[in-house]
Order: C-alpha cells, then structure tokens, then sequence
C-alpha cells in the first residue's frame, strides 16, 4: 500500500509539474511581452513618432501627413502593422535597420526628414521595444503619399552624396568621465528626442554639422526660430534651476518661460509622458552643454528710427500688454510670462517675438497644465509699424539686451502658415 500510494503520489506531482509549467510558462512569457510592449510605446512617446506618422484628423501612425522643404513636399510614411501597405512583413532586424542606417529593408534610401541622423544612436534593445510595440497598434490599410519633389531632388541617388556629407551611422556611446543620469540625458536629446533636428542650424542642402551642433535656426517653411541650446543669451538653461527646466519640458510653462509653436506640440505629443527621472536626466544634460556667450546682437536700425520705434512701443505696449505682462515687464509667471530678463525676447532672432504679437498662441494642454493662459493675436489689431514698435519696446526695455526690428520683418512674417 505504502509503494503503491508513493507512486500514486509521484504521478500527482508530475502531474502537477507539467500543469504548472503550462498554466504559468506562457503567462510569465505574456506578462514579458506586455512589459516589453508598454516600454516600447513609451519610447516611441520619447521619439515622438505620432507627431509626423499620424496626418491632421487621420488615423495614428498611418502616416500621410505633409513635410514641406525648401526641395518639395515629403509626406510621412504609414508604419501600422498592415502588411500591404505598413510594415507588417518588416522584422526586427528590417526595423533596425531603417532606425540605425536610414534604409529600407530592400536597401532603398530614406530622405533624412526621418531623423535617422538622431536616431542610428537608439540602442538595438530599444529599437526592438518600439517594434514590438507598432506590432500591437491597429493595422491601417492605406498606401504611402508619392512624395512630391522638385528636380533633381526627386532622385533618390542624390541621398548618398547627403549621406557622405552629413550623417555619420553609430550607436550612443556613454562618457564615463560623467554620472549615469548625465548621459542618459545626452541619450535623450541627441538620440531619442532628435532635438538637433531643429535646434542644429540647416543649410542650403538640407545637412548640418556636429560642429554647430544646437547652436539654434531658423526652421524651413516653418518660420519659427529654434534658438541655441548652448547659449545662455538665448535657450541655453545653464544658469535655470533643474526645476524651472523640468517644469518647460513636462508642463510647457515654468517661472522662467513658456513654450509655442513646434515646441509646444513636441511638449504635447511626448515630453509631458517621460518620467519624472527622464526628464531630470534631460534638465540636467540641457544644463551642462550650455554656456555664456559674449556676443550681443548689433542693431541694423538707424538709432534715430530705433528711438521712435521704441517711444512709440512703450505706448502700444501700455495699452495692450502690461494688463497681463506688466508695466515693468514682470509678468506673472508661471501663467504670464515675464518679459524684462527673458532670454527669448532677446535672442539674435525676434521672429518669435514677432509671430507671438501677430499670432498670439497658447501653450500646450498638459497633465501638469490642463488650462494654459494664451496670448490674443494682434495682427488686425496692430499696423506694422506698431508691430515693430512694441517688439522693439520689449526687446530693449527693463535692462534687456535685444535689438530693434524695423516694420519690414514684421510684414515679412504676416503670411507665414500658422502653427
């Protein structure tokens, strides 16, 4: 009886051991993907891939929106799983490849509008995280847009005289003289976050170079100015706290500014989503690279016009704007900017300054700022002339270091497209 209920009891436990492996083995496996999957669409939030794979009122990352260039206009590609039209039949390996090379998987080269300059540094682990998780989103079956290019741009050959000139193919690779929260930033902003898209100055061809890397620029067919990252007389943060900056990348608006235009949308689509150790990590990058900078904008303007400008702006400037940014440009941050030692009122550039007063705008919506305060446009309320004038005022006024505008930008800027 004993040998008998000894064998018995032994069937049992096999028994029991093979259920258990198959209850609980494809769940630990399912409970990998899943965290897999939840890290790869965090990663492609970091990446802000909707942004330029999802077209106005279409369906996510079915691509189709429109890029205008100087060279035509490229319109995004669909990256859902369909297999006849997105990238369904594509492998991991097909995906890396298109990330860390700027290829398709047939060889074929990509215009460099994906910034496949940015993101051959994301790791192969990462790359695959944001593959498995595209492989989960709703399959749309739509085709690609034919880009609409002028000659001789529309040759795809002419990509690899840009590639030799521009893009240098290789993996982030850490700097161990710094803290592992420092690179994890550099990670961010010069690989997942491809913030030298804009914030690199761009040639006549398209390219930019490492040596300019975020020394700031005009945007092309955008006409806002990405203003440097490494100068503290204009977005260079070096002498921000790391909460005032955290605060900018998280809620779009903080003590010390608040973000529009492209910035905005690049806050509303993915900053505002990293954790609170991600964007430390960029705060604390974004602060190092930044320094002072000992050149001061030179005015153009004649100083007996740039006097008149100036009379004339503290006038519109008192009676438009002081109710919201003061009479002594102090504002009431974080709602109301300041205006009298804002960096961004200063820069080399006003065509922000400017596109703000003609088109006024709001920052995002966030989970840290739901209902963010906007600006009203002025540009049927104000003639150029009074434009310039209170740009000028608030370049100049309260200890700040700009220079005057004449009215001839700010007419320049009237028919720009709105974003």
């Amino acid at each position: 009886m004993d040998n008998t209920f000894r064998r018995i009891a032994r069937s049992i436990c096999i028994f029991g051991g093979i259920a258990s492996a198959l209850i609980f083995g494809p769940t630990a496996a399912s409970a990998a993907d899943a965290s897999l999957i939840k890290r790869g669409e965090y990663l492609a939030r970091a990446g802000d891939c909707v942004a330029c794979h999802t077209a106005p009122e279409g369906q996510v990352f079915a691509g189709g929106r429109a890029m205008p260039t100087p060279f035509g206009t490229l319109y995004t590609s669909n990256i859902t799983p369909d297999a006849g039209t997105g990238i369904g039949k594509w492998s991991a390996d097909d995906f890396y490849r298109t990330m860390h090379e700027g290829r398709f998987p047939d060889g074929g080269l990509l215009y460099p509008a994906m910034p496949f300059g940015s993101y051959t540094k994301v790791t192969r682990e990462d790359s695959d995280a944001i593959y498995a998780y595209l492989r989960t989103i709703e399959p749309v079956a739509r085709r690609d847009t034919p880009h609409d290019l002028q000659f001789p741009y529309n040759n795809r050959s002419l990509i690899l005289g840009w590639r030799t000139l521009f893009f240098k193919e290789g993996t982030f690779k850490t700097d161990s003289s710094k803290s592992d929260e420092w690179n994890r930033g550099a990670y961010l902003v010069e690989g997942l976050g491809h913030c030298g898209m804009c914030h690199t100055p761009i040639n006549a061809l398209g390219g930019n170079s490492q040596s300019q890397a975020f020394q700031g620029g005009l945007i092309p067919m955008q006409y806002w100015y990405a203003p440097s990252l490494t100068s503290n007389k204009e977005a260079g943060l070096g002498d921000w706290s790391i909460k005032d900056i955290t605060d900018l990348l998280q809620k779009g608006i903080s003590n010390r500014g608040a973000v529009y235009g492209p910035m905005a949308d690049v806050v509303y689509n993915s900053l505002q989503y990293l954790t609170d150790e991600d964007t430390q990590a960029m705060a604390v990058y974004l602060k190092c690279i930044a320094q002072d900078s000992p050149d001061l904008p030179v005015s153009q303007i004649p100083h007996a016009e740039s006097s008149l400008l100036i009379s004339l702006g503290k006038s519109v400037y008192d009676n438009h704007c002081s109710s919201c940014h003061g009479a002594n440009g102090e504002g009431r941050p974080p709602d109301y900017p300041l205006l009298a030692g804002n960096q961004s009122i200063q820069m080399g550039s006003a065509v922000n300054a400017i596109r703000m007063v003609l088109n006024g705008g709001y920052p995002p919506g966030t989970f840290g700022n739901p209902m963010p305060h906007g600006m009203p446009p002025f540009s049927v309320t104000l003639s150029d002339d009074e434009v310039a004038a209170v740009v000028s005022y608030i370049r100049t006024a309260w200890g700040n270091t700009g220079t005057p505008i004449s009215a001839a930008e700010a007419n320049q800027l009237r028919s720009v497209p709105l974003q």
